[in-house]
């Protein structure tokens, strides 16, 4: 039987799925390699958290040195309705943002000296119904969008010289039962969904050519209660999904050749208290999970043999009121996680030895209302 919901009744049902699911996640950073040695990583140099109830942007220039966040002239910038989660592309040249309650994608190009964002022609493109979770595959040919109440994601195929967005044939393919974070392994060949009250992962093989989605025999694979954030390191090897109802990480090793998935020993891992954003270092040696009822945010060193997770020395570190989604800068030197109820975000440094996060001078920095997703640019 088909659920009809009203735009109040609609508002109510996002508010409270926001109390437990808000990601998105990020991709890992890279470098070009020369012959004598490896230059440093991109550096970052913009920051964008989308504010859910003022239904804007709020965009912030980084400190490279210190990681300190400044917001730019002319922020917070004009969103849909109740914006979620935000995405780049590969080069940094656009940002995408999921709108719950106007069903549909914000598409920004971004002003490479300044980060100001202008809106792409043709945006905001539409999608399924309360749209909350984006991510831009990581060769930067495709964009999925995960759709809470249609169960379904939108994808399409992005123009790398607009920005603009063309729905896939076949689009929306089907997804597990509320579906959250979308990520996809950095070859592009797999994407996986955390599905919210299913409690599962949704496997799928992308094809190449034209971005559609295929589900990976065995799919889907079991998770936790309420799995909503979704995490893969930067080697393709591992995946990670925090549980916002088991107040766990559930952890798995992801087969290169068919995309399945098969549970690290010792996964699932303990975290805080409603765990639900999740993000690995581009180094692959660190997981941070965002614990909202707990307000703090947990870290883990990986095992690059196995996958499993190890608590830092000190976590849980000391979060804001109510952390909701994680972004680590593509340099591996800060992590930046919003605060829902506090409307702010907390920036860290990282030990890039231990992995233990220490506060930024001046964090938490200032947001709209109900800051929800974070994204940093990185331009090569």
């Amino acid at each position: 039987m088909a659920l009809r919901l009203t735009r109040s009744s609609r508002r109510v049902c996002v508010a409270l799925l926001c109390l437990f699911t808000s990601v998105l996640t990020g991709c890992g950073g890279g470098s070009v390699t020369l012959s004598s040695s490896p230059p440093p990583p991109p550096t970052p140099k913009f920051a964008y958290v989308a504010n859910r109830m003022s239904d804007d942007i709020s965009a912030y220039t980084i400190n490279a040195t210190s990681g300190a966040l400044t917001p730019m002239p002319g922020s917070p910038f004009a969103g849909g309705t109740q914006p979620s989660v935000a995405a780049t592309d590969p080069l940094g040249k656009f940002v995408y943002v999921a709108n719950a309650l106007s069903d549909d994608v914000s598409a920004y190009s971004v002003n490479g000296a300044t980060g100001g964002l202008t809106p792409v022609v043709g945006s905001p493109f539409a999608a399924g119904t309360t749209p909350v979770g984006v991510t831009v595959e990581p060769l930067g040919r495709f964009v999925y969008v995960t759709n809470h109440i249609s169960n379904d994601i939108s994808a399409y195929t992005l123009n790398a010289g607009s920005g603009a967005l063309t729905p896939v044939a076949g689009s929306p393919f089907p997804a597990g039962t509320v579906p959250g974070v979308l990520a996809v392994v950095p070859s592009g060949k797999f994407a996986y969904v955390a599905n919210v009250t299913s409690n599962d992962v949704s496997a799928y093989s992308i094809n190449p050519a034209t971005g559609g989605l295929t589900p990976v025999a065995g799919s889907p694979f079991p998770a936790g209660m309420g799995a909503f954030g979704v995490a893969i390191d930067p080697s393709g090897k591992f995946l990670y999904v925090a549980n916002a109802f088991s107040d766990d990480v559930s952890a798995y090793s992801i087969d290169s050749t068919s995309g399945a998935l098969t549970p690290v020993p010792g996964s699932p891992f303990p975290a805080g208290d409603f765990p639900f954003g999740v993000a690995v270092d581009p180094s692959g040696k660190f997981v941070y999970v965002a614990n909202g009822l707990s307000g703090n945010v947990s870290a883990y060193t990986i095992s690059a043999a196995s996958g499993a997770l190890t608590p830092v020395p000190g976590s849980p570190f000391p979060g804001g009121g109510f952390p909701t989604l994680v972004a680590v800068e593509p340099a591996g030197k800060f992590v930046y996680v919003t605060n829902e109820t506090s409307n702010d975000v907390s920036a860290y440094s990282i030990n890039a030895t231990t992995g233990a996060l220490t506060p930024v001078t001046g964090s938490p920095f200032a947001a709209g209302t109900t800051p929800i997703g974070v994204v940093v640019v990185r331009q090569p």
